[in-house]
């Protein structure tokens, strides 16, 4: 067997993915990043979500009007951690576009179902804050 018969060969990228590839800055060729960082990353996206999810529908709401008067707080509290969730929902799915992992397409309908789910609750806290 020759070198070249060696190589795996990659079928042609399709429009999609070469598009994916882009808007992430993923370079094409070998993957660059192993696949239990794109889990890692994953994990502490979601983590970061489901954080501002509680603290925005449940600790906010619910528990601070118990111990004090701190209404009014959600948008202060919830603008940093949107912000902050969307950017490690970004980092963690070029992670799995850079692993060239198995279940990048999957997790790119579920980045981006999160991502326009936070974006929407941001958008909803800053006309709160502003309005």
């Amino acid at each position: 067997m020759t070198s070249a018969e060696s190589v795996r060969t990659r079928p042609p990228m399709s429009r999609g993915e070469s598009t994916v590839r882009r808007v992430l800055v993923v370079p094409e060729g070998k993957p660059t990043a192993g696949e239990d960082q794109a889990h890692r990353l994953f994990s502490v996206s979601i983590a970061l979500s489901a954080t501002r999810c509680l603290a925005t529908y449940v600790i906010l709401p619910v528990v601070t009007p118990l111990i004090g008067p701190s209404t009014g707080t959600g948008p202060e509290i919830g603008i940093p951690l949107s912000i902050l969730a969307l950017v490690f929902d970004v980092r963690a799915l070029r992670r799995f576009w850079l692993a060239d992992h198995r279940w990048r397409w999957r997790m790119t309908i579920l980045y981006g179902l999160l991502m326009v789910l936070v974006t929407a609750l941001l958008g909803w806290d800053i006309a709160h804050l502003t309005g």
